[in-house]
């Protein structure tokens, strides 16, 4: 191994060694169950950032645990063709050049769309090597390959013939900045502060007039009728006569609909049936017709004098000064009040009545809610399923037509007599389709239509295959928690729908990654992180380790160079670690670690905290607790192998016993072996390269097996004995710092046992008492046969065992009496705390015996601890 731990020089290399090695292929394999997971699609051109690297890690980890638990472990790629935001980049391309989307024309635009995605797509797909993960690349697809249209198309055809997809007149959410609809799911709000107008309405023939409160005032052009609340007293005599829309001269008559609140406003509200999706409801009801005054750009239409032509916001500002000088406007108010923007272009989206494609979504949504509430899709965290139900109760049908180019193209041809023809089929190069001659619909599908199929298209669906068969449905999802309506749940019914299955049993949602601040990280704070500066300086694995240590399912998590930094030197920890180890070993020595290897104590001690480790974090992956499966690991590697076990050892290493030498080697690099190949999910590049150094390795470490728990290794009373001498240890140095006693001096140590089973097994750890706590005598008796005749003693407690120190050349009594009195303090407290526990009848009743019992054991500890304690205070007290 190389002096320094330099991840530059190998990292690269060794996914090389896995990609060409075909160490991530996986394939049907009877003998095997599979586990299968679908990597959420990034845009095609687009470039990794800190999301990205989140969730791409925790399915690395999940696919290279199953991958080592012997499962047919399939991760399957693929990119998304992102049709508004792909497309306004080539928009934009164009423009630059002095030329626009609609002279190209259709084809030629399409051929610069594809150039643009041959360009700049797969950028992304290099970056993800970088970062580790291990899927096979053999299924990577793309949302626009030949066999997800062909699944498009089935998908489509398949709805439009059960009824579920349907062409209508309705208000859709209207992007002018693509010029074209979007769903609901596309947009987001933000509570804006505004302003509601109040505006004077004049019945015909008369100076009497009602006063509306809009939000909207440059959408009055449209208008077609007011409404009052059929309850309300007010205008029950004005009911059926007409008003005047002022500017307009227009009649409008004054309706009765239930939809109108009494409280809000005026109880006057204006009905635009062509931009508002309320108005649209009640405009139906009274058989208004429709007046769409705002067009496709968010200009005022044709017919309103000097205000069409103008930018719906410049319109509203003339037309409010218009009023004003008119004597329509009464008052203004300033509200806050939430603005729905564009998920695309953040732009504030126009409501607007446009004849667009549904998907009738009340069936469809009911799939999804049963398979949620029957158990067989379990969402994590699962607070999220409040979010799943709610979107589901409230969901109004799908517009899945966009008015762009870029993107799947709807399989509807209309026929010269006007009949609409949905088909699999492409026309023949004449237009012939079925033998009658159609023009296909110039709209393409949402982006999310296609993806809603990733689980099953991308194992080659519609075709049977057994593929298809063994590998679906998935296993879990893992995606962030902002497009659980946009993709999570359009998969769900969308793959019950057309394979009858649920496509995976788990989701896992990830949350926001955030600056140090808390902040959202953006171009315009300039705190955003870019993952491939932050692996060139740091290494993959110290990014990967950050990004799940401290990490909970659906919470966001803050990012701070100094996590990179801690993770990082964990890193440098064990390949200093493992660089102490094999210089510790020669050539010829015997490395077999079997039942014939002589354990001590330590040894035994490790090989049961291995075992532990193993059990934890393997509950934990099973669980998908990442974040703490990856803590535990770490504690064990740091703390518990580097910061004790190896020292421990070095009392072995360095001694004149050739058989004791021989046996801790083993013993070190069997627990070496094991816990990398633990840590390997989460670090796989360290693991690897340390793995490749070992004396016994086999094939590569991507492909070892999981390490499993060993009966044999379960020494309870041995862990607890070293747990205690760690403890005590640990207590000796704090004392010595707490004295400022320097590491050259030692002291003399007597330490007195419970009886003489501790006495035994305390005399085998006495060279490590001699070597880790600056001890020089050492006197190891049993309590009773000490008689407690020496002054100048630091008596240091432990359930087993009594440590006294002789310091008495250094020892400021006044400091020890206070070290015991606030140590009797904590264990008060703590008595008060596990009693009051015990007290409670719910805790005893209804929590599992064997933590009611250990809540017994702790408090029995804390009482004996405490009478030791008191005991030691009372014989310093006059000192």
């Amino acid at each position: 191994m190389e002096t320094k731990y330099n991840p530059s020089g190998f990292e690269k290399e060794i996914y090389k060694k896995w990609e060409d090695g075909g160490y991530f292929k996986a394939k049907v394999n009877k003998d095997k169950k599979p586990f299968t997971i679908v990597m959420p699609p990034p845009n095609v051109t687009g470039q990794l950032h800190l999301g990205h690297a989140l969730n791409n890690t925790i399915q690395d980890i999940i696919i290279r645990y199953k991958r080592m638990n012997g499962f047919e472990a399939l991760w399957i790629p693929g990119t998304d063709h992102a049709s508004i935001s792909t497309e306004a980049k080539v928009v934009g391309k164009i423009r630059s050049e002095g030329k626009s989307k609609k002279e190209l024309g259709r084809e030629k635009f399409l051929e610069e769309a594809w150039a643009w995605t041959e360009k700049y797509g797969g950028t992304i797909k290099k970056q993800l090597r970088t970062i580790g993960v291990s899927c096979d690349w053999d299924y990577d697809s793309f949302t626009m390959d030949e066999n997800l249209t062909r699944a498009v198309r089935r998908v489509f055809k398949k709805m439009y013939d059960d009824g579920f997809i349907y062409q209508g007149n309705r208000i859709v959410n209207w992007d002018v900045e693509a010029e074209t609809a979007i769903s609901d799911a596309e947009v987001y709000h933000e509570e804006k502060e505004g302003n509601l107008w109040y505006i004077k309405y004049f019945f015909e023939d008369s100076d009497d007039y009602i006063t509306i409160a809009t939000t909207r005032p440059e959408t009055m052009f449209g208008d077609l009728a007011v409404a009052v609340n059929p309850e309300d007293e007010r205008f029950k005599d004005k009911i059926g006569k007409s008003l005047i829309l002022p500017l307009v001269g227009r009649k409008i008559p004054l309706i009765e609909d239930s939809y109108v609140d009494m409280e809000y406003g005026t109880g006057c509200v204006k009905i635009t049936p062509s931009h508002d999706p309320n108005d649209f409801e009640v405009g139906a009801r009274h058989n208004l017709g429709q007046c769409i005054v705002i067009d496709t750009k968010g200009h005022i239409a044709d017919g309103y004098g000097k205000f069409s032509g103008l930018e719906r916001y410049e319109a509203r500002k003339l037309l409010i000064e218009e009023l004003e000088k008119e004597g329509f406007l009464e008052k203004i108010e300033t509200i806050s009040h939430a603005v729905g923007y564009s998920e695309r272009t953040n732009v504030a989206i126009e409501p607007l009545i446009s004849k667009q494609w549904f998907v009738k979504m009340d069936q469809l949504a009911k799939m999804a809610i049963d398979v949620y509430q029957n158990g067989d899709l379990q969402l994590i965290p699962d607070s999220l399923g409040k979010t799943y139900m709610n979107w589901l109760n409230n969901i109004r049908d799908w517009t899945i037509s966009r008015q762009l180019w870029w993107g799947h193209r709807l399989p509807v041809f209309y026929t010269d007599e006007g009949e609409i023809i949905v088909s699999e089929d492409d026309p023949d190069e004449n237009g012939f389709l079925n033998g009658v001659h159609v023009r296909q619909e110039e709209d393409t599908l949402d982006t999310w239509f296609s993806s809603a199929l990733w689980p099953f298209a991308t194992l080659g669906w519609p075709i049977e295959n057994e593929k298809l068969d063994y590998f679906f449905p998935t296993d879990i999802l893992v995606t962030g928690y902002d497009i659980i309506f946009f993709w999570v749940i359009r998969m769900v019914f969308s793959s019950i729908y057309n394979t009858g299955k649920v496509p995976f049993d788990h989701v896992l949602f990830t949350g926001l990654i955030r600056d140090s601040q808390g902040r959202k990280m953006s171009k315009s704070l300039g705190n955003g992180v870019d993952p491939i500066d932050v692996v060139n300086d740091y290494g993959a694995d110290a990014l990967r380790f950050t990004l799940i240590t401290g990490n909970s399912p659906g919470n966001d998590m803050r990012y701070d160079e100094k996590r990179i930094i801690a993770s990082r030197n964990f890193a440098n920890k064990l390949w200093n670690a493992t660089r102490f180890v094999l210089m510790n070993i020669d050539e010829d020595d015997d490395l077999k670690f079997d039942e014939n290897t002589k354990l001590t104590l330590e040894d035994k001690w490790i090989l049961k905290r291995l075992n532990n480790v193993i059990v934890e974090v393997s509950k934990n992956l099973d669980n998908y607790e990442i974040g703490l499966a990856a803590s535990r690991i770490e504690n064990f590697i740091w703390e518990e192998y580097c910061d004790w076990y190896i020292e421990f050892a070095k009392l072995r290493l360095y001694g004149n016993d050739e058989n004791a030498k021989s046996d801790v080697k083993k013993v070190l690099l069997f627990v070496l072996n094991k816990m990398i190949a633990l840590l390997h999910p989460f670090m796989p590049f360290i693991t690897e390269e340390i793995y490749n150094s070992l004396p016994d390795k086999k094939d590569m470490l991507i492909v070892e097996s999981w390490p499993k728990f060993r009966e044999e290794f379960e020494f309870d009373s041995e862990e607890a004995t070293v747990n205690s001498a760690i403890e005590a240890i640990t207590a000796i140095r704090n004392q010595r710092a707490t004295l400022n006693v320097g590491s050259k001096t030692k002291q003399d140590l007597i330490i007195l046992a419970e009886n003489d089973k501790f006495k035994n097994l305390l005399e085998s750890l006495e060279g490590q008492f001699v070597n880790l706590a600056n001890a020089k005598n050492i006197k190891i008796l049993q309590k009773e046969d000490y008689n407690n005749d020496k002054e100048g003693l630091v008596n240091l407690v432990f359930n087993e065992f009594t440590i006294l120190m002789s310091l008495d050349e250094l020892i400021d009594y006044d400091k020890e009496r206070q070290r015991l009195a606030d140590e009797i303090k904590k264990l008060e407290a703590e008595i008060k705390r596990a009693s009051g526990k015990l007290k409670n009848d719910n805790f005893v009743k209804k929590a599992p015996e064997k933590v009611v019992e250990e809540e017994r054991k702790k408090l029995k500890d804390y009482e004996d601890l405490l009478e030791k304690t008191k005991k030691s205070l009372e014989d310093i007290r006059e000192k």
